[in-house]
């Protein structure tokens, strides 16, 4: 792979490339875009969608908006300090194409703002929930009517590939839709690949999938032309990952591991006296001891260690980047860069904690569970009464449901696939709030 290519400024539709130089440098493209997403109604819906704590009324707990802003600053300065580097190294790519490192931060830091944009509500158990309606709920009826891969596309219902949908597609429908360039697009592809083959692999890009079947053409154009290099054999379809992917991915791990561990300190659910044992480790370098000591309340003292962890973190992943870039750009770099990092046992500790006291507190499984039930029920009920307008024998009960969908969710789809994932995709981008709301007006509760 080749950085010029990589960092392509073609957007979905266009008939021409578009040139760096060309570009206004009060208002680079790659800045255009990240403000194309913070002003999507995707964008906004995830300020009601669950981080780590569902239906969470603290209002210190971070929700998906407010960790996505966080990964996107973190992002960002993992592509400007990159970029610095890139561009010192490869000096033709300023001189020749007018790149600048802030360019690469913009990328970065609008893929990382988008990284969870199609997300179910209720966290990871939407989706879940989503998979396991198919998979062994009352959406099994359907498994002979599918292909093996659109069969998998709803099993293992990945908010990755959503995300790549509303980031990307004009279908009608889709929430999104927001034509960003190409260079994001592909940093937003943790997983470039479809769902099957479903195999076990060493390489992390992988670990999941990236994009459904109905998006599987515009997928292969944006990999073209950014020169991803295949992976996969025969009429399957899989490329290595964007270089900046691993940004996106490191940023994301950075937030999550510290920040969500911050939530379960400030919750009470992990004591300081532990908390501060753990973040201790990641930042005995470069801690103030003098500064630390005149810190009097345990916001403070956890607020200072939180961003000296992070900034660790950041220079060591940057560290890691630079070492591997030219294994990176052959594809022959199957690991995060996070698995390479020198703290990696300490944030394994971290997370391993976090597992134990938060993710898998009373509070949360109890959450998650309502949460399953809701998305379950939205899904019967509309599958259903979609299904049965298609073959002509909605009920009155089922009119009444759809009426309940906005008007752009009103689309006849002859092919069963896509009505399935049409409204696996509406039920994805409710909030959790709505969600529940629905459900309860389903089931004949009063809405206050």
């Amino acid at each position: 792979m080749n950085w010029e290519q990589l960092l392509s400024l073609k957007r979905q539709g266009d008939k021409s490339k578009r040139l760096r130089i060309e570009q206004d440098e009060t208002r680079l493209g790659f800045e255009v875009d990240y403000d194309r997403i913070i002003f999507s109604s995707a964008f906004r819906s995830l300020q009601d969608k669950t981080q780590v704590i569902p239906l969470s009324k603290t209002d210190f707990v971070h929700t998906r908006l407010t960790h996505s802003l966080e990964v996107s600053v973190v992002g960002r300065s993992l592509g400007r300090l990159v970029g610095k580097k890139i561009i010192e190294k490869h000096p033709y790519l300023q001189e020749v194409h007018g790149y600048q490192m802030n360019d690469f931060g913009a990328i970065v830091a609008a893929a990382s703002l988008a990284h969870d944009i199609g997300n179910p509500p209720f966290g990871h158990s939407g989706e879940k929930a989503i998979g396991e309606y198919f998979s062994i709920g009352k959406g099994q009826q359907y498994k002979d009517k599918l292909s093996a891969k659109e069969w998998q596309d709803l099993i293992d219902f990945e908010g990755n590939a959503n995300g790549f949908s509303v980031l990307s597609s004009s279908r009608p429908g889709v929430s999104g839709g927001i034509r960003l360039t190409y260079a994001i697009l592909g940093a937003f592809m943790k997983y470039p690949k479809e769902s099957l083959p479903k195999k076990p692999t060493k390489n992390i890009a992988d670990k999941k999938y990236g994009f459904f079947q109905t998006d599987k053409k515009f997928f292969e154009d944006v990999a073209l032309e950014l020169g991803l290099i295949p992976n996969k054999t025969g009429d399957d379809i899989g490329y290595e990952r964007h270089p900046l992917a691993y940004l996106v991915e490191a940023a994301d791990d950075i937030c999550y591991t510290i920040i969500d561990f911050e939530d379960g300190i400030n919750l009470g659910l992990v004591s300081e006296d532990f908390a501060l044992e753990y973040l201790i480790k990641l930042v005995k370098d470069n801690i103030g001891v003098e500064k630390y000591k005149t810190l009097t309340t345990k916001e403070d003292r956890i607020s200072y260690l939180r961003a000296l962890a992070i900034g660790s973190l950041i220079n060591d992943a940057v560290k890691v980047f630079i070492e591997n870039e030219e294994a990176i750009l052959a594809g022959r770099f199957p690991f995060s860069i996070m698995d390479k990092s020198q703290y990696k046992a300490q944030m394994d500790d971290v997370i391993k904690l976090s597992v134990n006291t938060i993710y898998q507190s009373r509070e949360v499984i109890e959450k998650e569970i309502v949460g399953y039930q809701i998305i379950q029920t939205l899904l019967d009920k509309m599958i259903t009464a979609f299904s049965n307008k298609f073959e002509g024998k909605a009920s009155n009960y089922d009119t009444l449901i759809l009426k309940m969908l906005p008007e752009k969710h009103h689309i006849e789809k002859e092919n069963l696939y896509e009505r399935l994932l049409h409204i696996c995709h509406y039920v994805s981008m409710l909030t959790d709030g709505n969600a529940l709301k629905l459900y309860e007006m389903i089931n004949g509760r009063k809405n206050n």
